[in-house]
């Protein structure tokens, strides 16, 4: 288990991934060498209060491809650029899980000061970086391009390999809305391999804070790539 960790020596302004390991997903023991992944200054953006709160790196999303080596897409901010658009997927290897090797980003920044819980999923032999991100955190740039309100919720990248590079089919969040009712999203399959849409209600549609997970919701592909949820 891949999380995220800080020191209460730093007031936890400084993020690292670190890993666990069980037996019997009960009892979990930490690594001995943790942290295991840390911010690359060639890329990413360090502890800065000019720029951002912290020092974004964390909600790790691990998957090995066909090589046999392991990557980590990772919740970052790039080390150059406007403050408000800096927001990255970064990118990390490994081949036993240990050892990493921290990477370029897999897209290009600008649109959003952080892009949080990142997945991918393959889905008609396209690639789909799915994150989150708050109607706050939109950038300059991206009201100046986005004709649309900023919404709180999901949205996605497409790219025609795992690893990218990544770019915006639409403007259009998968699941958004002002009040930030649903968060975290995560694209599952059924038993009968049908994609779903699963996340973290977030609120009510009375603003009040609910805490639950959803129903799954089918998700359908238009030929051009666009997800839609099929409410």
């Amino acid at each position: 288990m891949f999380y995220t960790g800080g020191k209460r020596s730093e007031n936890g302004l400084i993020q690292r991934v670190g890993l666990a390991t069980s037996h019997d997903l009960i009892v979990w023991d930490k690594h001995p060498n943790n942290p295991l992944i840390e911010a690359d200054p060639r890329w990413y953006e360090m502890l800065n209060f000019n720029t951002w709160r912290d020092e974004s790196w964390r909600d790790p999303f691990v998957f090995r491809l066909d090589d046999g080596i392991y990557h980590a897409l990772i919740c970052a901010r790039a080390n150059d650029g406007p403050a408000d658009g800096r927001g990255v997927i970064a990118h990390a290897q490994s081949a036993n899980l240990l050892d990493w090797e921290v990477l370029p980003p897999v897209m290009t920044p600008g649109d959003f000061a952080q892009m949080e819980v990142p997945q991918v999923s393959e889905i008609g032999g396209r690639y789909y970086l799915l994150f989150c991100t708050s109607k706050a955190d939109f950038s300059a740039a991206r009201h100046a391009h986005d004709d649309q309100p900023a919404v709180t919720g999901t949205h996605y990248l497409v790219a025609d390999q795992p690893l990218g590079p990544y770019h915006y089919l639409t403007d259009e969040f998968l699941a958004g809305d002002r009040l930030g009712s649903l968060y975290a999203g995560k694209l599952i399959q059924d038993a009968k391999r049908q994609w779903q849409f699963i996340a973290f209600r977030n609120m009510t549609e009375d603003g009040i804070f609910a805490g639950e997970i959803i129903d799954p919701i089918p998700v359908g592909v238009e030929p051009n790539g666009r997800l839609l949820l099929q409410l």
